[in-house]
Parts: C-alpha cells; structure tokens; sequence
C-alpha cells in the first residue's frame, strides 16, 4: 500500500516546515493509518480544518492521548487554531476530566507555546467574579439547555444539593462564560470529551441534546464523531452514535 497522494497534500498542511517521518520505524502501519487518517476521513465530510482539529485536541484530551496531541497542537495551529481557543479546550477539559488528567496538556500547551514563540501568560477570557459566577452559570444553563435547568443548582437530595451548585457555579459559570469560544464551540468540544473517556453515556446523550438544541444538528454530531475515528477507535465512536440517535430521538418526540 502506498500513501496517498491526498495524504501526503493533506499531511504537508499539517506539517510545512517538516519532513514527513511519521512513524518511520513503522512504514506499513504509517500508510495505511495515515491513508485513513489523513484522505480517507477527512475527505468524508466537509468539516473546516479549523474545527476538524478543535474537535481533535479535546478528543486527545479526552482520550489521554498526550504524545498524540503534542504532535497534533502545532498543525492545529497552522490550520488557524489559535492559542487561546487552544487554552480554553484545556480549561474546560479540567470540568469534565478532573486535573489529574488535564495537568499534562496544560504542560504541553506552555511548552509548545513557548518553542513558538507565542508569550506567555496569553490575555485572560474570565468574565465572571466570585459574586456572579453562579448566577451567570445558572443562565449559561438555561441558554444552553433550556428554562428547565433555572433551578436545577437548588434540586436533589439535601446532602447532594451541594454537586448541582458546583456544577452551576464551577463548570458553567467559571468555564463556559469565558471568552475564546463561544457556546457552541464550548459544547462540540464537550461532546468529544465525554465521547473519547468513554463509561459517560448519561451525560454524552444529555449534552449531544444540548449541542443539538444551540445549533450543533445530529449530521454535524455525527461528522465529529468519523473525524474522531482515528483517535478513539471504534467501540467508543459507535457508543458516542448511538447517544446522538437517542438524544434526536428524544428531541424529535418533544
């Protein structure tokens, strides 16, 4: 099998200023997976570069796929993938991942950055204070999900009342209030996360809902999710379409 001449156009945008050795020591995985990869899938749809590898580095992130994505965060930014939407993908991946596994994507963005040339600290996106981040992240809720979730930080059992506020509070209203990326952006990437860990499929049907319902239709879902291929593999791409069907199914029966 030889790669492709669509591979290797596709593979010099990713990466100008070098020579191809994609795994060298590994030259018939490297055809065919970069064929894959690199002609096959991306080639399939008509997603924008640009948001072809958003989706790829909160995948990574998702995944832990941490030598993969600093290999992948310098094509993302040739494809215009900017440092503070890099950073935003970091930080609210700590929401939804824990620290523990986004720690050493925070250390890969600064040291990638740095090699760039790009200074450092980047200019701060927060929008919120201490004494409006629940309020704001209550209304992040709403706009996202829907007027049902306007008292959802208040609901649950008295000794877990505490976990919805957090999530008002803490995941919404310190995460998706900042600038960088909007909403829309914020709820593709939080899909991919969800998608790529895998054991979350509650909360991957609750939120392909709400990517539906801001704008992020099922054929988009689905166009993410054979980006993601490559990435994750199989058995969590087919899990993460199958939550995309329940949730248009549930949306279409509404």
């Amino acid at each position: 099998m030889a790669v492709t001449e669509n591979t290797k156009a596709y593979l010099k945008k990713m990466f100008p200023d070098c020579e191809l050795d994609f795994f060298k020591n590994d030259l018939e995985f490297a055809e065919f997976f970069s064929n894959f990869a690199f002609d096959e899938v991306v080639g399939q749809d008509d997603l924008d570069d640009k948001t072809r590898f958003i989706a790829i580095l909160a995948t990574l992130h998702g995944c832990q796929g941490i030598d993969m994505y600093r290999h992948m965060l310098k094509p993302a930014l040739n494809f215009g993938v900017t440092p503070v939407e890099i950073k935003e993908i970091s930080y609210q991946a700590a929401a939804y991942l824990g620290i523990g596994r986004v720690f050493p994507f925070l250390k890969a963005n600064n040291e990638i950055f740095e090699e760039a040339g790009i200074l450092l600290p980047l200019e701060g996106q927060s929008n919120t204070s201490n004494e409006n981040r629940l309020e704001a992240g209550i209304q992040a809720q709403v706009d996202i999900f829907g007027e049902g979730m306007k008292d959802f930080y208040q609901s649950g059992p008295k000794e877990s009342v505490h976990i919805n506020r957090f999530l008002a509070g803490n995941c919404f209203g310190d995460y998706y209030t900042r600038g960088g990326l909007d909403y829309k952006q914020r709820e593709m990437i939080t899909f991919c996360f969800l998608a790529a860990q895998g054991g979350c499929e509650p909360q991957l049907i609750s939120h392909a809902k709400a990517n539906i319902q801001i704008g992020n239709d099922k054929i988009f879902l689905i166009k993410i999710i054979s980006q993601n291929i490559p990435y994750i593999g199989y058995p969590r791409s087919l899990n993460a379409l199958r939550c995309v069907n329940e949730a248009a199914n549930s949306l279409n029966k509404e």
